[in-house]
């Protein structure tokens, strides 16, 4: 049950019509933001950031790895999105100094590539 379970999380995440899973993560970018402005609260940080980062991971492990085995497709999904994270951040820290506001503008940036991206790979198919 838990192995059919999985690839119909990652469809549902992959293959919605209506940007979705985006929604979602700009959602979970904005309980991030608030998070660390006011509540400051761990537990809403942890569960924001996993929900952040499981749909990027699935867009990103979807666009690049679609052959591989689920979880190893996210594993290296994730893997992408630290790697993206780290460079759009360091270019945001060269250009201009890197402080709450610049923060979520790179979460934003990263999460409408990643969903861009696998639009586009998801219409090659």
């Amino acid at each position: 049950m838990g192995s059919q379970l999985r690839p119909k999380l990652e469809n549902s995440v992959v293959h919605n019509k209506f940007f979705l899973s985006s929604l979602v993560s700009y959602a979970a970018i904005l309980a991030i933001f608030m998070n660390l402005n006011s509540f400051q609260s761990p537990l809403i940080g942890f569960i924001a950031s996993l929900i952040y980062f499981l749909i990027n991971g699935v867009f990103l492990g979807n666009a690049f790895f679609e052959k591989e085995a689920p979880f190893l497709r996210l594993m290296l999904g994730i893997l992408l999105l630290i790697m993206l994270l780290g460079f759009v951040g360091w270019f945001a820290i060269v250009c201009y100094n890197l402080d709450i506001i610049w923060f979520t503008l790179v979460l934003f940036a990263v999460a409408t590539a990643c969903s861009l991206l696998n639009r586009k790979v998801k219409h090659k198919k």
